[in-house]
């Protein structure tokens, strides 16, 4: 149901509960129930959300995905699915001018591995691009330390955006920290819930979150991540 019927639904509810204040009658069951209903509908509804930065319409742009070698080591496979489903998915709904695919990126880190020590300004030109999107993974584990019997995923970081043309190319033109976790209640170990499907909806949700900045979407309004 759209936001224009959830608050159509709202305001018979409050008009009904209204009526009824202090009476006992059958119309105020109907209110009652309008109420329930509105309330179900906002719950099961969603809201647009405008993009938070929209600077890569019309633009060139490459997506670089940074993480420490200790979560690159547990999780090798982590870094490479970011940095293509991320700008897959800018290439899709971003409107940018032209992208390098994700797997270009993977194959000029792999092949440069000092690109970390390049500055925002060096590397958005090595990779023939007007903005530099560059996530940053600081934290990225499926259990609490010490206990591999319970799941209890957490993906951090932060998003940033350079501006190649900028009189101030090296500093961030935009920047988002991030935090997500899977699953949303505890006591789910691996009996429960195979590793590889923690570990895909915890990414997935961390691409979510670090997509949805650049584009107009719609997110459920009850949302656990």
């Amino acid at each position: 149901m759209n936001e224009r019927w959830q608050e159509r639904w709202a305001g018979a509810a409050v008009l009904l509960g209204a009526a009824c204040f202090g009476v006992a009658a059958p119309g105020c069951a109907i209110g009652e129930l309008a109420g329930a209903m509105a309330e179900s509908s906002r719950r099961q509804g969603s809201t647009t959300v405008e993009a938070e930065y929209s600077g890569l319409t019309g633009k060139s742009f490459a997506v670089v995905v940074m993480a420490d070698r200790v979560i690159q080591a547990d999780h090798a496979a982590v870094v490479a699915r970011l940095t293509r489903d991320i700008a897959d998915r800018l290439a899709k709904f971003a409107g940018g001018s032209a992208f390098v695919p994700g797997e270009d990126v993977l194959r000029y880190t792999f092949n440069y591995p000092r690109w970390s020590t390049m500055p925002p300004s060096e590397l958005a030109r090595a990779l023939g691009v007007e903005r530099l999107v560059v996530v940053e993974l600081t934290e990225y584990r499926l259990n609490d330390p010490g206990n591999q019997y319970l799941w209890q995923g957490v993906a951090a970081g932060s998003v940033s955006v350079y501006e190649a043309e900028s009189v101030v190319p090296d500093e961030q033109a935009y920047h988002k920290a991030l935090q997500v976790k899977f699953p949303d209640r505890g006591g789910y170990g691996p009996a429960d819930l195979p590793r590889a499907a923690v570990n895909t909806e915890l990414s997935r949700r961390f691409i979510d979150r670090a997509s949805w900045l650049f584009y107009r979407h719609d997110e459920k309004n009850i949302i656990e991540y």
